[in-house]
């Protein structure tokens, strides 16, 4: 995805193996076939918000808007979650920004 090719910074909501391997049956080899480009890459863009956000920099019922477009809300209460997926690591530096590890992939409405 060309977004991530830039400078930065971003934020990046990363599902685990486990939530890719979650999804139902088919889901990723469908999403990898050169007709779906677009629709993988808007699931993909859909877990990058530009800037880099830490951890600390969230509050409850917080609207990030993604570089797909879509806004994602992040509740604070009982443990962070984003659209209702559970953070399970936080605050991971990179050198162009920061992951947040989830526990399932995030599809777009």
């Amino acid at each position: 995805v060309d977004t991530l090719k830039g400078d930065g910074p971003f934020t990046v909501f990363a599902p685990t193996d486990d939530a890719f391997a979650a999804l139902p049956d088919g889901t990723v080899e469908t999403l990898l076939k050169p007709e779906n480009k677009d629709k993988l890459a808007s699931i993909l863009t859909y877990h990058v918000v530009p800037g880099k956000v830490m951890s600390g920099d969230l509050s409850d019922n917080m609207s990030a808007t993604t570089a797909q477009g879509g806004d994602l809300t992040i509740k604070t209460k009982d443990g962070v979650t984003v659209n209702g997926v559970n953070v399970v690591s936080a605050d991971i530096e990179a050198s162009n920004g920061v992951i947040h590890v989830i526990d399932a992939v995030i599809i777009p409405e």
